[in-house]
């Protein structure tokens, strides 16, 4: 609609300034000419907008114009109260902040819909954490969020996954960002994007010299970046497994990030008239020695194959029984 379109430039242009008609036209999906005819009913309506032309130009407000924005739909209201990621806010230290900036939201909310807005933040609660997850280290972000938002280079001090000694790097953040409860640092080292969880990073000291981050590249991207590079790693080790189905909805919630499809009845060849009592699994493990993990369902899971995940599995298996076939008290 054109009055949302309206409001949207009104809002972008309060928040970047100048901002050339191409750009407008890619972020509200219309052509430059639309922009422009968008800025005529904004002047007209009497908003001190201006449009200059040529290589530098761009739309702009006059400066010192400020609009309140209270022309919220009433979805728009209800959004701004789901607050997925509340943890997000108490590590950054801005759980006072939130709260006082909802406070501030709700007052602007026309009256109409602010019932709605507030029955959605008692009604609508999202937990960013998986169950049984455990509890997590405490996370000191001090350093690394004043080393983001500073422009400064930073070394740290950090334990890899599996190491017990630290290493000293000196990187060049872009930013952070929280991922299914983790905080990770994502930075340059050496001109090359890297992740650092934040609970590894044993301690961090701002340097004095600029950050050199590659020209044109945003958090954003790098985050993309280093996803995928994440997502794209070698499949590791493939294991079918059968458990019994009185188990298997816990093991959907415990090895969800290890299954590779929907789980299967009958037998691994898919043969639907199999037993019916089990489920077949389809998983994979970046290494072998990760499947003794399976160890913790017993004589509910079996692993099917191949050889080398039943090797993992009875040596595992074999250990455990020699740990507990001898009496632990003393003679």
């Amino acid at each position: 609609m054109k009055s949302d379109r309206l409001l949207s430039i009104l809002l972008l242009l309060q928040t970047r300034g100048r901002v050339p008609a191409r750009e407008l036209a890619e972020r509200l999906e219309v052509t430059p000419r639309t922009v422009y005819r968008d800025v005529e009913s904004l002047s007209a309506a009497g908003v001190p907008v201006y449009a200059e032309r040529g290589r530098h130009g761009g739309i702009a407000l006059l400066p010192g114009f400020r609009t309140d924005v209270t022309g919220l739909t009433t979805d728009e209201a209800r959004a701004l109260f789901v607050l997925a990621a509340q943890g997000a806010h108490t590590a950054l230290g801005l759980d006072d902040a939130l709260g006082s900036a909802l406070r501030k939201v709700m007052a602007a909310l026309p009256a109409p819909h602010r019932p709605a807005a507030e029955l959605t933040g008692r009604r609508i609660l999202v937990d960013p954490d998986r169950w049984r997850s455990g509890p997590r280290p405490a996370v000191d972000l001090d350093d690394l969020h004043t080393a983001v938002f500073t422009d400064l280079r930073l070394r740290i001090r950090y334990r890899h996954g599996g190491e017990t000694r630290l290493r000293t790097y000196t990187v060049d953040p872009y930013g952070l960002v929280a991922k299914a409860g983790t905080w990770y640092l994502v930075a340059d080292r050496r001109t090359r994007p890297q992740l650092f969880r934040a609970d590894r990073v044993a301690s961090a000291t701002l340097t004095d010299a600029p950050v050199r981050r590659r020209p044109g590249v945003e958090l954003a991207d790098v985050w993309q970046q280093l996803r995928q590079q994440v997502e794209d790693r070698p499949d590791g080790l493939r294991v079918t497994a059968r458990i019994r189905r009185e188990r298997l909805d816990m093991a959907v919630r415990i090895l969800g990030g290890a299954l590779t499809g929907p789980p299967r009845t009958g037998d691994p060849d898919g043969d639907a008239t199999g037993d019916g009592d089990w489920a077949v699994l389809d998983l994979t493990f970046p290494v072998a020695r990760a499947v003794r993990q399976l160890l913790q369902f017993g004589d509910s899971l079996e692993v099917l194959g191949p050889p080398e995940a039943r090797r993992v599995m009875a040596d595992a298996a074999a250990a455990v029984t020699a740990v507990y076939a001898t009496d632990p008290r003393p003679a």
